[in-house]
Protein backbone atom coordinates (compact mmCIF):
# COMPACT_ATOMS: atom_id res chain seq x y z
CA UNK A 1 0.00 0.00 0.00
CA UNK A 2 1.37 3.41 -0.97
CA UNK A 3 2.08 5.80 1.88
CA UNK A 4 0.08 9.00 2.22
CA UNK A 5 1.65 11.99 0.42
CA UNK A 6 3.58 14.42 2.60
CA UNK A 7 3.09 17.43 0.36
CA UNK A 8 -0.16 18.85 -0.99
CA UNK A 9 -0.56 18.29 -4.77
CA UNK A 10 -0.44 20.89 -7.49
CA UNK A 11 2.43 23.05 -6.26
CA UNK A 12 5.09 23.32 -8.95
CA UNK A 13 7.17 20.85 -10.95
CA UNK A 14 8.18 18.88 -7.84
CA UNK A 15 4.59 18.47 -6.65
CA UNK A 16 5.31 15.03 -5.20
CA UNK A 17 8.41 16.16 -3.31
CA UNK A 18 8.40 17.87 0.08
CA UNK A 19 11.36 20.26 0.05
CA UNK A 20 12.59 21.05 3.55
CA UNK A 21 14.96 23.89 4.32
CA UNK A 22 16.77 22.88 7.48
CA UNK A 23 19.32 24.70 9.61
CA UNK A 24 22.79 23.18 9.36
CA UNK A 25 23.56 23.56 13.09
CA UNK A 26 23.72 20.65 15.53
CA UNK A 27 20.47 21.65 17.23
CA UNK A 28 18.48 20.92 14.05
CA UNK A 29 19.75 17.37 13.56
CA UNK A 30 17.17 15.69 15.83
CA UNK A 31 14.38 17.39 13.87
CA UNK A 32 15.20 15.59 10.63
CA UNK A 33 16.51 12.29 11.95
CA UNK A 34 16.02 9.65 9.27
CA UNK A 35 14.59 12.03 6.69
CA UNK A 36 17.68 11.97 4.46
CA UNK A 37 16.53 8.57 3.19
CA UNK A 38 12.80 9.34 3.22
CA UNK A 39 11.13 8.92 -0.19
CA UNK A 40 9.40 12.13 -1.19
CA UNK A 41 11.57 14.38 1.01
CA UNK A 42 14.53 16.54 0.05
CA UNK A 43 16.61 18.29 2.71
CA UNK A 44 18.42 21.53 1.92
CA UNK A 45 20.75 22.64 4.71
CA UNK A 46 22.04 26.16 5.34
CA UNK A 47 22.39 28.81 8.03
CA UNK A 48 19.06 30.16 9.37
CA UNK A 49 19.07 33.38 7.33
CA UNK A 50 19.51 31.44 4.09
CA UNK A 51 16.82 28.91 5.02
CA UNK A 52 14.46 31.85 5.49
CA UNK A 53 15.50 33.34 2.15
CA UNK A 54 14.74 30.04 0.39
CA UNK A 55 11.30 29.90 1.98
CA UNK A 56 10.54 33.53 1.10
CA UNK A 57 11.49 32.87 -2.56
CA UNK A 58 9.58 29.58 -2.79
CA UNK A 59 12.70 27.44 -3.22
CA UNK A 60 11.56 25.19 -0.34
CA UNK A 61 8.09 24.21 0.87
CA UNK A 62 8.81 24.28 4.60
CA UNK A 63 11.69 25.92 6.38
CA UNK A 64 12.99 25.63 9.92
CA UNK A 65 12.98 29.41 9.91
CA UNK A 66 14.13 31.91 12.53
CA UNK A 67 10.97 32.84 14.40
CA UNK A 68 11.09 36.55 13.47
CA UNK A 69 10.87 35.60 9.78
CA UNK A 70 7.28 34.47 10.32
CA UNK A 71 6.35 38.15 10.62
CA UNK A 72 7.69 38.79 7.10
CA UNK A 73 5.58 36.30 5.15
CA UNK A 74 2.20 34.59 4.94
CA UNK A 75 2.87 31.19 6.50
CA UNK A 76 1.45 28.49 8.71
CA UNK A 77 3.42 26.71 11.44
CA UNK A 78 3.84 22.98 11.87
CA UNK A 79 2.29 22.46 15.31
CA UNK A 80 4.16 21.12 18.29
CA UNK A 81 7.76 21.41 17.02
CA UNK A 82 10.32 24.14 17.60
CA UNK A 83 13.87 24.96 18.60
CA UNK A 84 13.64 26.83 21.87
CA UNK A 85 15.02 27.19 25.38
CA UNK A 86 13.82 27.65 28.94
CA UNK A 87 16.83 29.41 30.37
CA UNK A 88 20.45 29.04 29.20
CA UNK A 89 20.67 27.85 25.60
CA UNK A 90 24.50 27.71 25.26
CA UNK A 91 24.46 28.55 21.56
CA UNK A 92 23.38 32.21 21.47
CA UNK A 93 25.93 34.36 23.29
CA UNK A 94 26.82 38.02 23.53
CA UNK A 95 30.59 38.17 24.09
CA UNK A 96 31.77 41.21 26.02
CA UNK A 97 35.16 42.91 25.96
CA UNK A 98 33.96 45.38 28.60
CA UNK A 99 31.10 45.60 31.14
CA UNK A 100 27.70 45.49 29.47
CA UNK A 101 26.77 48.98 30.69
CA UNK A 102 29.77 50.39 28.79
CA UNK A 103 28.97 48.73 25.46
CA UNK A 104 28.52 51.21 22.61
CA UNK A 105 29.16 49.05 19.51
CA UNK A 106 27.92 45.49 18.93
CA UNK A 107 28.96 43.18 16.09
CA UNK A 108 26.03 41.01 14.95
CA UNK A 109 26.35 37.52 13.52
CA UNK A 110 24.43 37.79 10.22
CA UNK A 111 23.39 34.10 10.30
CA UNK A 112 19.96 34.73 11.86
CA UNK A 113 17.67 37.74 12.12
CA UNK A 114 15.90 36.26 15.17
CA UNK A 115 18.95 36.25 17.44
CA UNK A 116 19.88 39.76 16.29
CA UNK A 117 16.33 40.94 17.03
CA UNK A 118 16.34 39.18 20.39
CA UNK A 119 19.58 40.94 21.30
CA UNK A 120 18.18 44.33 20.32
CA UNK A 121 15.07 43.72 22.43
CA UNK A 122 17.07 42.57 25.45
CA UNK A 123 19.63 45.35 25.30
CA UNK A 124 16.97 48.03 24.96
CA UNK A 125 15.34 46.67 28.12
CA UNK A 126 18.65 46.22 29.96
CA UNK A 127 20.43 49.42 28.89
CA UNK A 128 17.54 51.72 28.07
CA UNK A 129 19.26 52.63 24.79
CA UNK A 130 20.41 51.18 21.47
CA UNK A 131 24.11 50.55 20.85
CA UNK A 132 25.45 50.82 17.32
CA UNK A 133 25.03 47.50 15.53
CA UNK A 134 27.50 46.22 12.93
CA UNK A 135 26.55 43.13 10.84
CA UNK A 136 29.54 40.80 10.47
CA UNK A 137 30.54 37.23 9.68
CA UNK A 138 30.76 35.03 12.81
CA UNK A 139 34.47 35.40 13.61
CA UNK A 140 34.82 36.44 17.24
CA UNK A 141 38.35 37.90 17.07
CA UNK A 142 37.46 40.05 14.06
CA UNK A 143 34.18 41.13 15.63
CA UNK A 144 35.74 42.22 18.91
CA UNK A 145 38.46 44.09 17.01
CA UNK A 146 35.86 46.61 15.86
CA UNK A 147 33.16 46.40 18.55
CA UNK A 148 32.75 46.24 22.33
CA UNK A 149 30.59 43.12 22.12
CA UNK A 150 29.80 40.39 19.61
CA UNK A 151 26.76 38.17 19.06
CA UNK A 152 27.50 34.59 17.98
CA UNK A 153 24.88 31.92 17.37
CA UNK A 154 24.65 28.23 16.57
CA UNK A 155 27.68 25.98 16.27
CA UNK A 156 30.20 28.87 16.21
CA UNK A 157 28.91 29.91 19.65
CA UNK A 158 28.57 26.36 20.96
CA UNK A 159 32.14 25.50 19.97
CA UNK A 160 33.70 28.82 20.93
CA UNK A 161 36.45 28.31 23.55
CA UNK A 162 37.33 31.96 24.18
CA UNK A 163 37.74 33.12 27.77
CA UNK A 164 35.96 36.40 26.93
CA UNK A 165 33.03 37.16 29.25
CA UNK A 166 29.66 36.32 27.75
CA UNK A 167 25.93 36.63 28.31
CA UNK A 168 23.59 33.78 27.37
CA UNK A 169 20.67 35.25 25.44
CA UNK A 170 18.26 32.44 26.34
CA UNK A 171 19.00 32.89 30.00
CA UNK A 172 18.60 36.67 29.76
CA UNK A 173 15.25 36.40 27.96
CA UNK A 174 13.82 34.06 30.58
CA UNK A 175 15.22 36.26 33.36
CA UNK A 176 13.46 39.29 31.90
CA UNK A 177 10.17 37.64 30.94
CA UNK A 178 9.81 34.38 32.88
CA UNK A 179 8.99 32.71 29.54
CA UNK A 180 10.67 30.26 27.16
CA UNK A 181 12.18 31.60 23.96
CA UNK A 182 11.46 30.14 20.52
CA UNK A 183 14.31 30.54 18.04
CA UNK A 184 12.90 28.61 15.09
CA UNK A 185 10.06 26.40 13.86
CA UNK A 186 8.82 24.70 10.71
CA UNK A 187 6.73 27.08 8.60
CA UNK A 188 5.52 27.28 5.03
CA UNK A 189 2.61 28.46 2.90
CA UNK A 190 -0.79 27.39 4.27
CA UNK A 191 -1.80 23.98 2.97
CA UNK A 192 1.60 23.04 1.52
CA UNK A 193 2.08 20.07 3.86
CA UNK A 194 -0.47 17.33 4.44
CA UNK A 195 -1.46 15.96 7.86
CA UNK A 196 0.67 12.93 6.96
CA UNK A 197 3.61 15.28 6.41
CA UNK A 198 3.05 16.88 9.81
CA UNK A 199 2.92 13.43 11.40
CA UNK A 200 6.16 12.43 9.67
CA UNK A 201 7.96 15.51 10.94
CA UNK A 202 6.78 14.72 14.45
CA UNK A 203 7.93 11.12 14.19
CA UNK A 204 11.33 12.24 12.84
CA UNK A 205 11.79 14.43 15.92
CA UNK A 206 10.69 11.63 18.25
CA UNK A 207 13.22 9.32 16.62
CA UNK A 208 15.88 12.01 16.82
CA UNK A 209 15.29 12.58 20.52
CA UNK A 210 15.82 8.86 21.01
CA UNK A 211 19.11 9.01 19.14
CA UNK A 212 20.86 11.95 20.83
CA UNK A 213 24.02 9.98 21.74
CA UNK A 214 24.60 8.94 18.13
CA UNK A 215 23.74 12.40 16.79
CA UNK A 216 26.21 13.97 19.22
CA UNK A 217 28.93 11.45 18.35
CA UNK A 218 28.46 11.94 14.62
CA UNK A 219 28.60 15.73 14.95
CA UNK A 220 31.73 15.50 17.11
CA UNK A 221 33.46 13.97 14.08
CA UNK A 222 36.13 12.10 15.97
CA UNK A 223 36.56 14.57 18.84
CA UNK A 224 35.46 12.47 21.84
CA UNK A 225 35.78 15.39 24.23
CA UNK A 226 32.88 17.09 22.50
CA UNK A 227 30.45 14.17 22.51
CA UNK A 228 29.32 14.60 26.12
CA UNK A 229 29.02 18.38 25.73
CA UNK A 230 26.95 18.02 22.56
CA UNK A 231 24.61 15.42 24.04
CA UNK A 232 24.12 17.55 27.18
CA UNK A 233 23.36 20.58 25.01
CA UNK A 234 20.72 18.73 22.97
CA UNK A 235 19.16 17.08 26.00
CA UNK A 236 19.34 19.82 28.64
CA UNK A 237 19.41 23.17 26.84
CA UNK A 238 17.39 22.86 23.64
CA UNK A 239 13.61 22.57 23.97
CA UNK A 240 11.99 20.95 20.92
CA UNK A 241 8.32 21.31 21.84
CA UNK A 242 6.05 24.17 20.87
CA UNK A 243 3.57 24.12 23.72
CA UNK A 244 1.41 26.77 25.34
CA UNK A 245 4.25 28.38 27.28
CA UNK A 246 6.48 28.46 24.20
CA UNK A 247 3.68 30.09 22.21
CA UNK A 248 3.27 32.67 24.98
CA UNK A 249 7.01 33.39 24.78
CA UNK A 250 6.80 33.67 21.01
CA UNK A 251 3.92 36.13 21.18
CA UNK A 252 5.75 38.22 23.78
CA UNK A 253 8.80 38.30 21.49
CA UNK A 254 6.67 39.53 18.60
CA UNK A 255 5.05 42.15 20.84
CA UNK A 256 8.40 43.52 21.99
CA UNK A 257 9.94 43.40 18.52
CA UNK A 258 6.99 45.21 16.98
CA UNK A 259 7.09 47.88 19.70
CA UNK A 260 10.68 48.63 18.64
CA UNK A 261 9.78 48.61 14.91
CA UNK A 262 11.79 45.40 14.43
CA UNK A 263 8.77 43.51 13.06
CA UNK A 264 6.26 44.95 10.57
CA UNK A 265 3.21 43.70 12.47
CA UNK A 266 2.03 41.48 15.30
CA UNK A 267 1.56 38.24 13.35
CA UNK A 268 -1.42 36.01 14.04
CA UNK A 269 -0.26 32.45 14.60
CA UNK A 270 -1.66 29.97 12.09
CA UNK A 271 -0.97 26.23 12.04
CA UNK A 272 -0.93 23.42 9.51
CA UNK A 273 -3.54 20.70 9.98
CA UNK A 274 -2.21 17.75 11.94
CA UNK A 275 -5.01 15.20 11.55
Amino acid sequence: MASAPLRAPGRGVDSGLLRLGVVSYLNAHPLVHGLDAEPGVRLERDVPAQVARRLHTGAVDLGMIPSIEYAFGHYAIVPGIAIGSRGPVRSVFLYLSRPLEQVRRVALDTSSRTSATLLRVLLRERLGRDPQYIPMAPQLVDMLAVADAALLIGDPALDQESAVAKLDMGEEWTRQTGLPFVYAFWAGPPGVVTPAGVARLRSALAEGLGALPSIAARHANGAPGRVTAYESYLRDNVVYRLGEEEIAGLQEFYRRAHALDLAPALPELSFHADQ
